[in-house]
């Protein structure tokens, strides 16, 4: 026998039916984005890696600065957190301004001197991202040049790699650290162009020293040779909206899912970063804002979030 529900019972479905979507909304709005940080740890066993080179590096991806999104106090919480783990290394993987969804854009010379901040012993190094690139109407309308938050981080001493290699060397143990040029500075309405130079980046190696290389998407993972030890990527935010360990606004790569987190493929190993900011939308949910740590030299591969 069917029963029909009572008009209280209807009520009282929609009533809390909508509470939900309140909530979610003031989650995904508000309180993931804006208030949570979580640190999320690796500590993979890596092909080609000095068992004798431990290293400890943060990698800190997307900050997408504006008002309200991302203030320098938000920056700021960022960087006493990465300082508190004292790590060897830190790696800023671009995407630096917000893009269309900041209410209002914040001064680039500001967040440059926030970045001389962070604390390591082998210094920071960054490269630049598409929004990077999109942001300067200088260099879009020109098609060439360089980008203002390029010359801004290197004023303060912060270096930027763009397709080449710098060697590093941790209580007598060398690595190189490899920054790839971005894969999506210039478009238009028919074609996206690249300054991505994958061999002119890996050229310099010419020991066996393990390589970290250092994309802003994950994209060029496909092409990324086994004398990389290790790729880090940022630029998708995780998908911004991830569910059921899934980015439905992220597209597959050749088949691959390059969305968030660590991926093995071929004996490659790459970890792509949920970063910090956000752009399109002015969402996060199931991704909240993370500093990825490295220790690497490590046995045990651990994922943790806090």
């Amino acid at each position: 026998m069917l029963i029909m529900p009572s008009r209280r019972q209807v009520l009282t479905g929609l009533a809390a039916g909508a509470g939900i979507t309140a909530a979610t909304g003031v989650y995904a709005l508000d309180i993931e984005p804006l208030h949570r940080l979580v640190v999320t740890s690796y500590a993979p066993t890596l092909p080609r890696w000095d068992p004798s080179l431990q290293l400890r590096v943060a990698v800190l991806a997307d900050f997408h600065i504006c008002e309200p999104f991302m203030p320098f106090d938000r920056v700021a919480q960022i960087v006493e957190a990465t300082n508190a783990l004292e790590p060897d290394l830190v790696l800023l993987l671009g995407d630096y301004p917000a893009g269309r969804i900041a209410w209002r854009k914040l001064p680039l010379d500001q967040f440059a001197r926030m970045m001389t901040e962070l604390k390591a012993p082998l210094g920071t190094h960054a490269i630049l991202g598409n929004h990077d690139w999109w942001d300067d109407h200088t260099v879009q309308r020109n098609g060439r040049g360089v980008p203002a938050v390029r010359r801004l981080l290197e004023a303060q001493g912060i270096p930027v790699l763009e397709n080449r290699a710098v060697r590093l060397v941790k209580n007598g143990r060398p690595f190189w650290l490899a920054g790839l040029g971005d894969q999506q500075p210039f478009f238009d309405a028919w074609n996206t162009f690249s300054l991505a130079d994958l061999p002119r980046t890996l050229d310099p190696i010419t020991d066996s020293a393990p390589v970290i290389l250092m994309a802003h998407e994950p994209d060029i993972f496909v092409a990324v040779p086994d004398r990389v030890s290790l790729t880090l990527a940022g630029h998708t935010h995780g998908g911004q909206i991830r569910l059921f360990g899934h980015a439905p606004a992220i597209r597959k790569v050749q088949g691959h899912d390059y969305s968030y987190g660590h991926v093995i493929q071929d004996g490659r190993h790459m970890i792509v970063s949920g970063g910090f900011g956000m752009s399109r939308i002015p969402v996060r949910m199931g991704v909240p804002p993370e500093i990825v740590l490295l220790e690497l030299g490590k046995t045990d591969a651990v994922t943790a979030a806090s």
